[in-house]
């Protein structure tokens, strides 16, 4: 099953970041460091700090250069690079005429098959990005509103989105990993495994604060990316792209479970429309559609 591959490859993923970290982070600490006269080896708190940000920072860029890898094993997808449909021109047209004037290199096209009316873009840097689009988005939308959401994920390329929100991960990794060892280090010395739950209750309740200011950060980019759609093809056909996406999109998840392709919670950063709305927003790496399209409305003439 696709989604079983999807998963398996994230368990083999994080366990090699796991061990690469803890090797690279064992020679830097202990005798790349001490070299330069940065000695960390004594001081509990800085050391600490120091693996705390090895595996914060590294396991959120490590994800990051492999985000186009995990990405195309984790859907069935195929990359256009001689456009021969109506709907493949307007997605590979659209990203090399925007690349083309942001000069950077002209990312990667791909579609993946999904019913659901969706797009995406990642990749590590501006010049290593991928643009891809479901086939459910492409046939569903118009030229022009596909266009506009082609536009808008070329927004999150040009505007580095992909790299500022790692960084923000990052920081947020770095601190859940050192706040929890602290609280639970003198636990430990008292009795380990007693310290080891309740560093393990702190490392998961703190990622999930951790998770407020990641996801407000990546509501905002969304409006910038809608901004600059609407400055490249216009703002009357992102709203509308919106609005379609968010009607066939509840359609669609109402209806029988998908049994080919990864869940929705896996493409909780992928994808173009939201709809979260209470508390649960907070958590939402989207802002609801009529948000969007309000703010589309009120962007300078």
């Amino acid at each position: 099953m696709q989604w079983f591959k999807g998963i398996f490859l994230l368990i083999v993923t994080n366990l090699l970041i796991f061990f690469t970290l803890a090797i690279t982070g064992t020679i830097l600490i202990d005798y790349v460091l001490p070299n330069f006269g940065i000695d960390l080896r004594g001081s509990v708190a800085t050391h600490e700090f120091a693996w705390a940000m090895v595996f914060g920072f590294g396991g959120a860029f490590i994800s990051l250069f492999m985000s186009k890898w995990l990405a195309k094993r984790g859907m069935r997808m195929q990359q256009v690079t001689s456009p021969s449909t109506q709907k493949e021109k307007v997605v590979f047209n659209t990203v090399a005429e925007l690349a083309q004037r942001e000069g950077i290199k002209m990312p990667e096209v791909w579609v993946y098959w999904d019913d659901v009316p969706n797009a995406f873009a990642t990749g590590p840097t501006r010049n290593n990005a991928m643009v891809a689009v479901s086939s459910g988005l492409a046939m569903s939308l118009s030229d022009d509103e596909l266009r506009a959401v082609v536009a808008h994920e070329m927004g999150h390329v040009t505007n580095g989105d992909m790299m500022a929100t790692t960084l923000l991960q990052g920081l947020m990794n770095t601190f859940v990993y050192f706040i929890a060892r602290m609280i639970s280090r003198p636990l430990m010395e008292r009795n380990y495994w007693m310290g080891f739950a309740v560093y393990m209750v702190l490392q998961f309740v703190l990622s999930i604060l951790a998770m407020i200011p990641i996801c407000w950060f990546s509501r905002r980019r969304e409006f910038r990316a809608d901004a600059y759609a609407a400055k490249a093809v216009g703002a009357a056909s992102m709203a509308a792209a919106l609005q379609k996406i968010e009607t066939l999109s509840q359609r669609t998840l109402s209806s029988e479970h998908r049994e080919e392709g990864m869940s929705e919670d896996a493409l909780a950063t992928m994808k173009i429309h939201g709809q979260s709305k209470g508390f649960s927003h907070l958590f939402s790496t989207h802002p609801p559609t009529e948000a969007r399209i309000a703010a589309l409305k009120n962007l300078p003439k």
